[in-house]
């Protein structure tokens, strides 16, 4: 990935303003993005204790989130 990532929030995002609907408990939540590279999305999420190579992580996130982007993407 030699460009520099571009990302745009297609679900999930920080919480509100108001921090009254903060369901994380740290102001900023899951949340997926499309990327400036073609097919490409980047994903935020809890971390796992799983092992990955180098550069890679495993994350979780609800399903519902996974939802949200797929209608923000006309899916």
């Amino acid at each position: 990935m030699g460009d520099k990532l571009e990302l745009t929030m297609i679900a999930g995002g920080p919480c509100g303003p108001s921090g009254d609907d903060d369901k994380c408990g740290n102001g900023d939540c899951p949340t997926i993005f499309t990327t400036n590279l073609p097919g490409l999305l980047a994903v935020q999420g809890y971390t796992t204790d799983r092992t990955t190579p180098d550069g890679e992580a495993i994350v979780t996130i609800p399903e519902s989130l996974l939802r949200e982007a797929f209608r923000a993407l006309g899916r």
